[in-house]
């Protein structure tokens, strides 16, 4: 393997050394403005590009937040044209350019065939809403600075991330999250845990899709996110450097260059943190004889630190092999360390509430982690404009581990001490291989098809001293081939896009440890579909379908995977099936002067999905009954919504992002068990909760130069099965100041304003427990930050990028 690695990185090199010894070319510098029609607003993001009539070399820029682009080309005959989606594509006619020009002020027109893309192109605006997905521009938010991507995603309309890290799309935690467009082997083993250590600098934006096409994997039954990481694209050399710090105690730097030349563009981002999130948890549990009588009282009391200490890498080329083939190559690598101690005191009463002793458990907890993988993909573009083919390549290991010493003893009560070790080490290796072709039929139409195999493998040891009943091995392997095939078109004003994915799916279970092996093998048609029509030149509307399916990973799955505490213990369950859903979106997208409003009203229906139960394990410590928690398939949910998103300018120097909520959940099913008394046990899950959540974010430009943004959420209570989620509700704060001509920008945020975000939980398992929880995954902070940029203006790491053989937008369509 590090011989392997070693010939990736060569491969990196090699070309750049051979490029940098060609001679120097003269160039010249083109500049010009860019304003949009009828209200003479300078448009930034147009795509300005210049190509060689001899030569067929390309150059070209990006225009600023004031319209202007300037670039170099060599002197010679040269064609242009100006882009950018949903306006109308202004041509630049054939000319020979011999000196330094200025081309003066263009003016784009909007392209009303495109209206369903439309954003508000005069706004900077964190969230650019579509009629399909959400895309939140992570450079343009202060919230985030310092942060994790974890705390990116928290911001993120329609999306939230609770105490523990799950991430959930309109409440669905059966999500699927991509990064670059693809699985990748930096979201690590742990996606939750991984989220937290990646760093929020590394993030160019985040996509919400909310009814993938048949492109995208079908895994993920809510939906998919899709993280986008940072590669420059601009001329010469240039980058940024942040550095942070904060409280609790947090400290970090990060930094992105770049350097593109005529037939390569080098990029890189390389970044260093220490991070302290300290958190808490209270649990008060009344526990009952088998007549339903009281037996005692447990009042659980958590601290934890969760030290971490990370590095990461990202360096890469890409290869413009001639004026239709770009190979791109990149090479990137995760590295952290992390200590945990743990600590619980368990207050133990009789059943009038007297104090009788006093339990202490303290888990010293430590962790690393390293991740690694390359990446190559090839674009070969054809003649015709959109006719492209691509070939993505992606190679990854993984590995993960944890060790405890577990000290538990009653206190005042020496002689009670029991030390106790864990050992939970995880590996696991991804290889990725995909190929896209797009083939542009007529003037509306687009075919595209695809294969994409996806071949992972993975083991995990759970070992726990000298309590072995515990202590498991677990292998898990996964292969999954898919095919796919769509095809869209346009009729007056209706537009369409149908697609059908096939995936054969091949996953072994094995507990190593009792000899239990587990097939599960099965094959799948996911069809898609969407309608568009255009009701009007400000507004849109689409319906859409398709079929997702949610596999169970990672500790669902794994029989052993928490001893923190010795009385409430999570365990997975091998024996899971994946659950499949059927999803139906109803959406609508409009645009006045200064908003920008879209709805939609969802249905999706779930097959055997996944659902948490508490259930007594028949063992007791010290006579209390040992709680386990563990995952199961129920027959049937039902979730529907309502959600609607708006960007509203009210004035030049206030900008306001809103997102809601509403859906309703429904399970119905029994879970059947024998009890450790020999006795059936049918538990009905039957529930019905209707919830809802919000987030609001408000940016307003101050005098001085100083920018102040607000974002506040809020989640809704909701019943379950088995009790009720509690409400809860969180508010940010940040200020962000440009200084040294603009080449340097402060900021400060402070997350969780009121230290508000917790998990309250009230659980009720029928002559077992009643219980109360609160948790909090991470107390206030307070981070400060300063960015200073290097030949590259203030928004310039912002801008999208235009993908290399990227997924592409067709009517709406990711």
């Amino acid at each position: 393997m590090k011989n392997y690695f070693q010939l990736l990185v060569l491969l990196l090199v090699v070309p750049i050394t051979v490029f940098a010894q060609k001679p120097v070319e003269k160039k010249i510098s083109i500049s010009g403005k860019v304003f949009e029609k009828g209200n003479k607003i300078a448009i930034e993001y147009a795509t300005v590009s210049f190509k060689n009539t001899t030569t067929k070399q390309l150059f070209g820029a990006m225009t600023d937040a004031s319209g202007t682009f300037t670039f170099e080309i060599t002197p010679g005959e040269y064609s242009g044209e100006i882009e950018l989606m949903s306006y109308k594509k202004v041509v630049i006619a054939p000319k020979k350019y011999t000196e330094n020009s200025t081309l003066g002020t263009f003016i784009l027109e909007g392209d009303i065939s495109q209206l369903q893309d439309v954003v508000v192109i005069a706004e900077k605006s964190t969230v650019d809403i579509k009629l399909d997905k959400r895309v939140y521009n992570v450079g343009k938010d202060m919230m985030v600075k310092g942060g994790t991507v974890s705390d990116v995603l928290d911001n993120v309309p329609s999306v939230t991330v609770d105490t523990e890290g799950n991430v959930a799309l309109r409440g669905n935690e059966n999500v699927r999250i991509l990064i670059d467009g693809k699985p990748s082997g930096l979201a690590g083993i742990n996606v939750a845990d991984a989220l937290k250590l990646l760093p929020a600098d590394a993030v160019e934006k985040v996509e919400v899709i909310t009814n993938p096409s048949a492109r995208y994997d079908a895994e993920g039954g809510g939906g998919i996110i899709n993280i986008v990481l940072r590669k420059g694209k601009s001329n010469g050399v240039n980058g940024s450097i942040i550095v942070s710090t904060g409280d609790p105690e947090n400290y970090g730097v990060s930094t992105s260059l770049n350097k593109k030349g005529t037939n390569f563009n080098l990029f890189s981002n390389f970044g260093y943190n220490y991070r302290n999130n300290p958190g808490n948890s209270l649990t008060n549990a009344e526990y009952f004889n088998s007549n339903g009588t009281t037996n005692r009282f447990i009042n659980e009391r958590r601290t934890n630190e969760r030290l971490s200490e990370g590095y990461n890498a990202n360096f890469g080329i890409d290869l413009f092999l001639n004026k239709t083939l770009t190979w791109t190559n990149a090479l990137t690598f995760r590295e952290s360390n992390g200590k945990n101690p743990d600590n619980v005191f368990f207050y133990n009463f009789d059943a009038f509430q007297n104090p009788t002793f006093v339990r202490n458990r303290l888990n010293d907890a430590k962790s690393d982690e390293f991740s690694i993988e390359y990446t190559s993909n090839f674009t070969k573009k054809f003649e015709k404009d959109g006719h492209q083919l691509t070939v993505d390549i992606a190679i990854s290991e993984n590995k993960e581990n944890e060790s405890a010493t577990i000290y538990d003893q009653i206190i005042g009560t020496p002689s009670s001490l029991f030390t106790e070790t864990t050992n939970n080490n995880q590996s696991q290796q991804r290889n990725l291989f995909q190929t896209d072709y797009v083939l542009p039929i007529g003037k509306d139409g687009r075919f595209e098809a695809g294969y994409r195999g996806s071949f992972q493998e993975g083991i995990t040891e759970f070992e726990i001293v000298p309590t072995s009943s515990y202590s498991n091995t677990l292998e898990y392997n996964e292969y999954v081939n898919s095919l796919y095939t769509q095809y869209g078109s346009k009729i007056n004003k209706f537009s369409y896009f149908l697609g059908l994915r096939f995936e054969d799916s091949n996953i072994d279970v094995n507990s190593l440890t009792t000899r239990d092996f587990n097939n599960k093998k099965y094959n799948n048609l996911f069809p898609s579909a969407t309608l568009n029509y255009e009701i009007s030149d400000k507004s849109s509307l689409s319906i859409s379908y398709s079929k997702r399916i949610n596999r169970p990973r990672g500790r669902f799955l794994n029989p052993f995977s928490t001893y923190s505490s010795n009385i409430n213990i999570f365990q997975g369950n091998p024996d899971l099936d994946p659950s499949l859903t059927d999803a139906i979106d109803l959406g609508y997208l409009t645009k006045w002067n200064k908003i920008t409003f879209s709805t939609s009203a969802y249905v999706n229906i779930t097959n055997d999905s996944f659902q948490f139960i508490r259930k007594e394990s028949g063992l007791f410590v010290e006579g209390v009954p040992v709680i386990i928690s563990t995952p199961i398939n129920l027959a049937k949910e039902y979730r529907a919504g309502f959600e609607f998103n708006l960007n509203y300018t009210p004035y030049k120097w206030w900008r306001l992002n809103g997102n809601f909520n509403l859906f309703r959940n429904e399970t119905q099913g029994d879970y059947k068990y024998v009890n450790f008394q020999n006795v059936n046990v049918v538990q009905n899950f039957d529930n019905i909760a209707l919830t809802w959540t919000s987030r609001l974010s408000s940016k307003i430009n101050l005098p001085y130069k100083i920018d102040w943004q607000t974002n506040a959420s809020y989640e809704a209570p909701q019943t379950t099965a088995q009790g009720k989620r509690l409400g809860n509700y969180g508010i940010n704060l940040a200020f962000s100041r440009d200084v040294l001509k603009d080449k340097g920008t402060i900021a400060l945020n402070v997350s969780d304003v009121f230290n508000s975000r917790k998990r309250l939980i009230e659980t009720n398992i029928e002559n077992v427990v009643n219980s109360y929880s609160e948790m909090q995954m991470r107390v206030r902070q307070i981070n400060l930050s300063f960015t200073y940029r290097f030949n590259k203006q203030k928004n310039e790491r912002e801008r999208p990028r235009r993908e290399e053989g990227g997924e592409g937008e067709f009517m709406g369509q990711p």
